[in-house]
């Protein structure tokens, strides 16, 4: 993985948060480790005479963030909250937004209790392609395992205050200078350091391992062929659609004309988050009438949603993109750029999921562990608000 620092660049930087801006920029150039918001970073600092974390905004893209958008939350009241046996992540947003010594800043990140609870000064959070690819297959814990043997690695557990907690817990009586990062199973890497720099080479070369793992044991092998013919009008109006992406690419061409497609297709998103954009499964069309397909996709969701659900609200239950037997993958929007978005996420995930079934076969978190990510407290929340 090609490292961008520039000795040149970086040198208009000299304060903690511009070198913190400038290498959250770059790990936001890398699609293959973050993507639309993806991951997370921060910095330690002093302010006032009192020890302050600086932790990506909500909102804010490693890409294109500027000091502005890192929110500043006082170290002692995060880790006062890591000790918490159980908090709901309202109160955990609330308790975060209260410890701000600027009010007008974003709302932390829902990560800021672990950056406050990694003792460096520079936390980087990354969802790199190729960790979650390995960490993705039946055989992943082991490769992981391999590939990483001096980082934590840790289960997967749901983003926020539990995952904070967890790692609290694991790391009592650790002595950090004996490990190199975090893996979080199915989810995503950390790397740490006192120094910016550091901390973002730390998360090259962890990545260009992966990378280098998955050369080795999963190279991706793409066919080249002409799509069928499909009738794409008929999609967009039977899925309410007001924009779409169609995506006939090699990879896409690959990925929708693999045999028994229906489950190669439908087991799951790449990393947490994702399901927001692109729910677990998106709509299969082999040979069947578009509107029965459909009808069956809602039905399905709709099972999903009344096994899982306690007193949550079902979200549309439309597919947010379609994998067409011979054709490609189109997705859905209700603008042209919420349609791209979902391409680019899908883009990826098509990548782990052939380059995962090489390992043993690709195996994302569980159903009910879909559910709770895709019906998130914070995410009903925004829904209940807009009702």
């Amino acid at each position: 993985m090609k490292n961008l620092w520039s000795d040149e660049e970086a040198k208009n930087y000299k304060t903690d948060l511009e070198l913190r801006v400038y290498t959250s920029n770059l790990l936001g150039r890398s699609d293959e480790l973050v993507l639309h918001g993806g991951g997370n970073t921060s910095v330690k600092t002093v302010l006032d005479g009192e020890e302050i974390l600086l932790v990506k905004g909500s909102g804010w893209d490693l890409l294109s963030i500027k000091a502005e958008g890192f929110a500043p939350v006082k170290m002692s009241t995060l880790l006062e909250m890591a000790k918490l046996e159980k908090l709901s992540d309202s109160d955990m947003v609330s308790g975060q937004k209260a410890a701000m010594i600027d009010k007008t800043a974003p709302n932390p990140s829902v990560e800021a209790i672990l950056h406050a609870l990694i003792p460096y000064k520079v936390v980087d959070h990354t969802h790199a392609d190729a960790v979650v690819t390995i960490s993705n297959s039946k055989t992943g814990l082991d490769n992981i395992k391999k590939v990483y043997p001096n980082f934590l690695i840790v289960p997967y557990v749901m983003p926020g205050f539990i995952l904070a907690r967890t790692i609290y817990e694991m790391t009592k009586g650790l002595d950090w200078d004996t490990i190199e990062g975090i893996i979080l199973h199915n989810h995503g890497i950390f790397t740490f350091d006192d120094d910016a720099k550091r901390s973002y080479d730390k998360m090259i070369d962890a990545v260009t391992c992966a990378e280098e793992f998955l050369e080795e044991n999963a190279k991706l092998e793409l066919i080249s062929k002409t799509p069928v013919e499909f009738n794409i009008d008929q999609l967009k109006e039977k899925v309410g659609a007001e924009f779409i992406n169609v995506n006939q690419s090699d990879l896409a061409l690959t990925y929708a004309s693999q045999d028994d497609l229906r489950s190669k297709v439908t087991r799951g998103v790449l990393t947490p988050e994702h399901i927001i954009r692109t729910k677990r499964h998106p709509l299969v069309l082999e040979d069947e009438n578009i509107a029965t397909a459909l009808d069956s996709y809602k039905s399905e969701y709709k099972k999903y949603f009344e096994k899982f659900s306690k007193d949550e609200i079902m979200l549309d239950a439309n597919p947010k993109y379609a994998v067409i037997k011979g054709f490609g993958i189109v997705s859905f929007g209700k603008t042209q750029k919420e349609a791209d978005v979902i391409n680019d996420v899908i883009e990826h995930t098509m990548t782990a999921v052939l380059r995962a079934d090489k390992l043993g076969g690709y195996e994302s978190i569980s159903l009910k562990d879909s559910f709770e990510m895709e019906y998130w407290e914070l995410e009903q929340a925004k829904l209940a608000k807009a009702v």
